[in-house]
């Protein structure tokens, strides 16, 4: 298993451990669980993902620490858009819908303003950071 997966996993464990609370750089980051499928393999995979709420949406962003690649979780989020995600205890479908031209812009500008430090990741890569909003399926609330 790489570092990466162990990494994650031990996020996973402790977010469940704790009702989707995590400690250390992420205490007090809101996380959430994206329940994948795997745009090449066709398996389940379980990524945690510091989330924003934006009004009465959750956003989501590909920035993988402003490395040269999108992370593993957006390929399959284009490739299948439809997934469950752990939220707390909670657990609950939603469609992922990737942002682009102004709509992007603006979330991504308001989250800019409030998180400084996206800054320093937007900084550190030429690509363009993927934002995406999670709708939750009808009917579906914590």
């Amino acid at each position: 298993m790489s570092d990466v997966n162990d990494f994650n996993k031990g996020i996973i464990e402790e977010f469940r451990a704790n009702g989707g609370k995590v400690g250390g750089r992420f205490t007090g980051a809101p996380m959430l669980l994206l329940h994948t499928t795997g745009a090449k393999s066709g398996k389940e995979r379980i990524n945690p993902v510091v989330y924003g709420q934006d009004g009465d949406r959750v956003v989501i962003f590909g920035s993988k620490a402003g490395a040269p690649t999108n992370p593993d979780w957006y390929h399959n989020i284009v490739a299948n858009p439809d997934f469950p995600v752990e939220r707390g205890m909670n657990t609950f479908p939603v469609h992922a819908t990737v942002l682009a031209g102004a709509e992007r812009a603006a979330v991504l500008a308001r989250w800019v303003e409030r998180v400084p430090l996206i800054t320093g990741v937007l900084d550190k890569t030429d690509r363009t950071i993927p934002v995406v909003r999670l709708d939750r399926a009808l009917g579906q609330t914590d």
